[in-house]
Parts: structure tokens; sequence; C-alpha cells
């Protein structure tokens, strides 16, 4: 009998990961070691030839095996095209996307090294040059079944998600409210035209470029989308004053640059995509925290100092939006 309010991640046991792993006629030599991913089940592991692999367990019900096949596609498309990615492995019968004990899962090569430092000229042009090839392939085409990044309305359901919970005290929530509604309103002055949208990364921040020296690998396609070219570019400015992230937009857009022409107009979108991803954030962990290990990784959400930290945060980010910095 299934145990009440039981998460489907606490039925994937090692022993079923191995079981899944080893059914594609893969010898395992370790037990799986489990990585900080929380939206899916990642894990490390080692085969008899001493070859390390990546086996990720999607999350059940988010994205649909059409597209899961779209996102490997789009993998195998840029690998073909001498783009740095991690690919995910294919059986004999070229299959890429497996399922086992009601989970769809996946392998793909471990990716050894550490993320760019963003302070290095030289690591922000090669992380630039290397999102320039990737955006030379993807907008040759367009995804037919991954979504749209319509800004307003993510950042409307995550308001909505926020609100209907019960994590915010009657004066968080009337201050929440207003400056969420405050920043609607701004982002519904900063949309982009459908013919801006290419396929992107979708999630390009440090953790998922990694590499040694000048050289970088993207890995973790799970939030691929179409969306404006800069969504794969503004995480990299860090700085906290306007001259010190002129000059890593500088180094970055010439290394993009080295591949395609970036639309400098688009810089005018960053400030929007930032504002979106702060509050789909604090969104995402309410929507999660059903699932065990979200409490455990992410405690102080269930705290009111976060959620007045967050609303503050909000309340700045709409300071910037009524007047915005100009990079180019």
């Amino acid at each position: 009998m299934a145990i009440a309010n039981q998460h489907p991640f606490d039925s994937l046991t090692p022993g079923r990961i191995l079981d899944a792993i080893e059914g594609l006629g893969l010898w395992i030599s370790s037990e799986p070691f489990a990585l900080n991913s929380y939206e899916n089940r990642v894990f490390l592991l080692s085969d008899d030839d001493r070859q390390r692999w990546i086996a990720k367990f999607y999350r059940p019900e988010r994205w649909s095996e059409a597209q899961l096949r779209e996102e490997h596609g789009f993998l195998d498309e840029l690998k073909a095209a001498n783009v740095a990615v991690a690919a995910p492995w294919r059986d004999d019968q070229g299959n890429s996307l497996h399922e086992a004990h009601g989970f769809y899962f996946a392998l793909f090569p471990h990716v050894p090294g550490q993320a760019p430092e963003l302070d290095n000229p030289g690591h922000l042009f090669a992380v630039g040059e290397l999102v320039g090839r990737l955006h030379a392939v993807s907008r040759q085409h367009a995804f037919i079944t991954r979504p749209t990044m319509e800004p307003l309305n993510l950042a409307q359901s995550s308001r909505e998600q926020v609100l209907t919970g019960t994590w915010l005290s009657p004066r968080q929530r009337r201050a929440y409210a207003r400056v969420s509604e405050s920043l609607l309103q701004l982002l519904s002055r900063s949309l982009w035209p459908s013919q801006a949208a290419i396929r992107v990364h979708g999630d390009c921040h440090l953790g998922n470029i990694l590499g040694r020296d000048d050289s970088f690998t993207l890995v973790d396609f799970d939030d691929c989308v179409m969306a404006p070219a800069v969504q794969d570019l503004w995480m990299m400015l860090t700085a906290q004053n306007d001259q010190e992230m002129r000059s890593q937009l500088s180094e970055l857009l010439e290394g993009y640059e080295e591949n395609i022409s970036f639309d400098r107009r688009q810089l005018e979108w960053i400030e929007p995509l930032r504002t979106l991803r702060l509050m789909r954030y604090s969104a995402w962990l309410v929507a999660r925290w059903q699932d065990p290990a979200f409490p455990r990784a992410f405690p102080w959400v269930a705290g009111e100092e976060y959620w007045d930290q967050h609303i503050r945060i909000l309340e700045q980010q709409r300071l910037v939006l009524e007047k915005p910095r100009w990079l180019a």
C-alpha cells in the first residue's frame, strides 16, 4: 500500500537506480552518488571500464516524452556542429531516453572541471564564444514541443503561487502583493517580439558551465526553451557597478561575436529577465515544498526572515526597472 503523501522520488532507491542502468547493458562498479539537483534526481556513477557517467532521472509530469526527446535531439545537433555540450548516451537502437520504475531517465558523460571565474577576462571571452557557437546553431531551427518563455505569464503565475499559499504573514502578503503588482506592470513594458526567440540553454549559470583553463562545456539543458539570446548571457554579468559590468559584457560579447552577431537592443531585457528569475525562484521553492528534498535543503524558506528579504530584493528590483542602467 502506498504511503500517504509519499513523493515519487522516495521510491528511487539505490537498488532501483542500478537496476535501471544495468538494464541498458552497462555494468556499474560504484554506488550511485547523489549530486546537488532538486528539480530532477542526478547521480554520478562509474562503470567497469572506469568511465564516469551522470544518470538523470526526470521529475515525473514536468516534461512530456516528446519534450525530453526534443531536448536530446537539440544536444545531438549541437554536438554534431562541434559545440561543447554533454549530449546523452544512446543505446544500440539509438534511444537516448529510457524508462524504468515509473521514471524517464538518461545517461550523460561526466564532464570534469570547474566553473569559469567571472573576474577572469579569458574565461568570460571563452564562455561568450561557447554561447555564440551554441546560438549560431540554435537559431537555424525552432523548438516544436518546448515552450517559449513568456515573461508576463511566468511572473503572474509565480505571483499567484506565492500569494495563494500560507507562507506570508498578513503584513508580508500586503507588501508582496503591492510590489509584485508593480513589477508586473513594469514587465509589461519590456516584452520582446516573437521573432527574437531562439532555442536557448535557458539556465546558463555558472553551475552549468564546466571546464579547465579557457575550455568549457555546457551541461544540463533541462530548461531549454525558446527565448531571446540574452537569456544565455545575462547571468554571467555579476559585477556590482556599471563600469565593471560593462567590462564583463565587453569580454563576453567579444567572444560571442566570434561566431555570430549580437543585437545590443536585447541588453534592455536583462533586468526584466533578472526580475523574472527572482520571482520564479521563490515560487519554485513553494511549488516543490512537498518534495522532501526541499525542506531539507532550503529550511529558511519556512521562516519570516526569508520572505522579508525577498520582498526587499523585489523592491530594489522595482527601482532598477523604473530607471534601467544603460550597458551598451
